[in-house]
């Protein structure tokens, strides 16, 4: 619970900066939409006729001029791309820095063994992503009431159950690759959410890309895809927990057997 904590407490100001940053940006966008409500049909239906642009997001599945399309398209894209951001800067430095900051020496000399040093980081990791996701779909509920539409919950919840998993998947991958780092490297982990974010914009546009599906999180995290079968992709979900297990387990492995300088 001392590793946990102290975790907690390092990366408390990230954590509040992400998540009002996300939190603002949604709210923003859910009350554009009674503005913009009456014109979107029209936008659907411009949108609608870009061919593999309009297919690279989505945009030709749904309809702008309702709420659960518009959120699908627009405050998806800014908690998938930005909670994934997120997630990867946490979990790509959550055991670099340590010798990057050259104190790994001194949180090695204490009697607690490697293994609960690593559980205590990734148990901290995982809350900051879940307090994350818990204020933004807190704030979007409040938006969306406050603007005097009516709840889809199913879809919300849906949506923000599959982003959430998307950051966890991240978070985890990137996790496992800190334990190879030792100088520490944001780009790794920023550079590996956004490669992913176009894997899946390729799979969209190429039909013989669409494989690619289910190797990106963005695959089972496709907003336009939820709202319209209001389910999630039972296939993709378990591939993706699964990948992020092989980082967690791989990082696990080479940390209780690497030689900290």
């Amino acid at each position: 619970m001392t590793i946990f904590r102290h975790e907690l407490r390092q990366g408390r100001t990230a954590l509040i900066i992400w998540t009002v940053s996300i939190a603002f940006l949604f709210a923003v966008c859910v009350f554009l939409f009674p503005e913009m409500k009456g014109e979107m049909d029209q936008v659907s239906d411009v949108f609608s006729t870009m061919g593999n642009f309009s297919a690279a997001f989505g945009m030709d599945q749904v309809s702008f001029g309702t709420l659960t399309g518009f959120y699908a398209i627009e405050c998806g894209n800014i908690l998938g791309l930005g909670g994934a951001l997120y997630a990867a800067m946490c979990g790509i430095s959550m055991l670099s820095k340590e010798e990057k900051g050259h104190t790994a020496e001194f949180l090695l000399t204490h009697p607690v063994s490697r293994r609960r040093i690593m559980s205590g980081k990734l148990a901290a990791l995982f809350f900051q992503i879940m307090v994350l996701n818990a204020f933004v779909l807190l704030i979007s509920i409040i938006s969306i009431y406050a603007v005097g539409e009516d709840i889809p919950w199913k879809e919300i919840l849906l949506l923000h159950l599959a982003y959430a998993l998307l950051q966890i998947e991240i978070a985890s991958i990137c996790f496992g690759i800190s334990a190879f780092l030792r100088k520490g490297s944001l780009g790794v982990g920023l550079g590996l959410a956004i490669i992913l974010y176009f894997l899946n914009i390729i799979a969209n546009i190429s039909e013989s890309a669409e494989f690619l599906k289910y190797i990106s999180p963005y695959g089972y995290a496709e907003g336009t895809e939820i709202v319209t079968n209001i389910s999630l992709d039972g296939v993709m979900v378990v591939l993706g927990m699964l990948y992020g297990a092989c980082g967690i387990a791989a990082g696990y492995m080479k940390y209780n057997r690497k030689d900290i300088l």
